[in-house]
């Protein structure tokens, strides 16, 4: 038989009879129940039909993934101008704390290598891309906005030998980088000078000769800046620099120095012009008579090319006019090393072809007649040369045909 729903709903809401037990009770720490996805309401929860009180909770959304969350916080790409900027601050605190031996100093030293790395991707490209136009126009930009290349070239003895390597490749593409049909870097050397005294008087320390000599080669490409080399006091220290018992540092100052005599053909005919008496007394005395076997053919051979360039012909007449330039020559073409005498015979042809040879240039050659016709006849290539052989015949009918 049913009970009425009356009685039901009165047995339910009849409270438990109260326990016999008198003892007090023991108290069990209340515990929270977890819910595992609470839907947003008011800001609480319904009590339960346990009649336990559920905590006020605030309902918060799904934390999103770490991917998500890793692309939040993401960096920006640094641009060109970025890596400059950086690299300047690097090399200002290089600088100020050269003394400092700490452990900060050294993560700026290791910071700065990688910028400098960095700035020669973006300007020769790498295994995987080219170099960007635009990115190298704003890298030149600012790198030169600033005395970022005054802060290299002064710092670079205090970087080790790879960043040495990388910032001699990052300063000889800048003086090809042109912006808006400009050439910043010739703008910039021009106000700087004093820089140029300083890569010179590199070839004074070996620890960055090499490195400097590239630099100050690029940085004579501009014609401003070459001028400015040929007429300072600089250029008699190539003398002794060619000279140097350092094979590297010695072939390396020779190779500037040829960059100078032969780059610029206006500018160098116009400083020999004005500088003939002592530059040739000391080409000839110190390089053409030196006892270096290295430096007599490298002199001899640059004394060719510069004799036979149509910019510097009226300094070829007044050279092939000299009987003791002659004399000089005529020596060489004895030397034991054929290398030596294939580049002296490029030069003392000069002096036969010259259809006005003063009197004792005549007189010397005549009294040298038979040694010099059986040299010549003699004098022969390892590999057939059609243009030696007929240069070799024209000298002997000229020297045949002397009283």
């Amino acid at each position: 038989m049913s009970l009425p729903v009356a009685t039901v709903r009165q047995r339910r809401e009849t409270p438990a009879e109260p326990s016999r037990d008198r003892s007090p009770p023991s108290r069990i720490p209340r515990r929270t129940p977890t819910i595992p996805n609470p839907r947003p309401c008011s800001g609480t929860l319904k009590r339960g039909c346990l009649a336990i009180l559920w905590p006020r909770l605030l309902w918060r959304p799904p934390l999103p993934p770490a991917r998500t969350m890793k692309g939040l916080f993401k960096s920006k790409p640094r641009t060109p101008s970025d890596v400059v900027r950086q690299a300047r601050d690097l090399l200002v605190y290089v600088d100020l704390n050269w003394s400092s031996r700490d452990a900060k100093r050294q993560e700026k030293m290791a910071e700065l290598c990688k910028n400098i790395r960095e700035l020669k991707f973006i300007l020769y490209g790498n295994s995987e891309s080219e170099p960007i136009a635009e990115a190298c126009a704003q890298l030149t930009q600012e790198f030169f906005r600033e005395n970022t290349l005054r802060l290299l070239i002064i710092c670079l003895p205090k970087l080790n030998l790879e960043a040495r390597k990388d910032a001699t490749q990052v300063v000889a593409n800048l003086q090809r980088q042109q912006v808006h049909s400009r050439l910043i870097a010739s703008e910039y050397l021009e106000a700087n000078k004093d820089l140029l005294d300083l890569l010179i008087s590199g070839y004074e320390d070996m620890d960055i000769a090499l490195h400097y000599g590239a630099m100050l080669r690029e940085c004579i490409r501009h014609q401003s800046i070459a001028r400015y080399v040929l007429e300072s006091d600089h250029m008699k220290k190539f003398f002794d620099f060619i000279q140097l018992p350092n094979f590297d540092i010695a072939s390396d100052a020779y190779a500037t120095f040829k960059e100078l005599m032969t780059r610029h053909k206006s500018t160098v005919a116009e400083y020999l012009s004005k500088n003939y008496e002592w530059f040739f007394t000391e080409f000839n005395s110190r390089l053409l008579s030196s006892p270096n076997y290295i430096t007599r053919r490298q002199a001899v051979k640059l004394l060719g090319d510069m004799l036979l360039d149509r910019s510097n012909s009226a300094v070829m007449v007044r050279y092939v006019s000299s009987k003791d330039n002659l004399i000089i020559l005529m020596n060489l073409l004895r030397e034991s090393s054929k290398n030596i005498q294939i580049e002296a015979f490029h030069v003392f042809k000069l002096f036969v072809a010259n259809q006005n040879k003063p009197l004792e240039i005549i007189s010397i050659l005549t009294t040298n007649k038979k040694k010099l016709l059986r040299l010549l006849e003699d004098f022969k290539l390892d590999k057939e040369d059609e243009q030696f052989e007929g240069d070799k015949a024209q000298v002997i009918r000229e020297i045949e045909a002397l009283n």
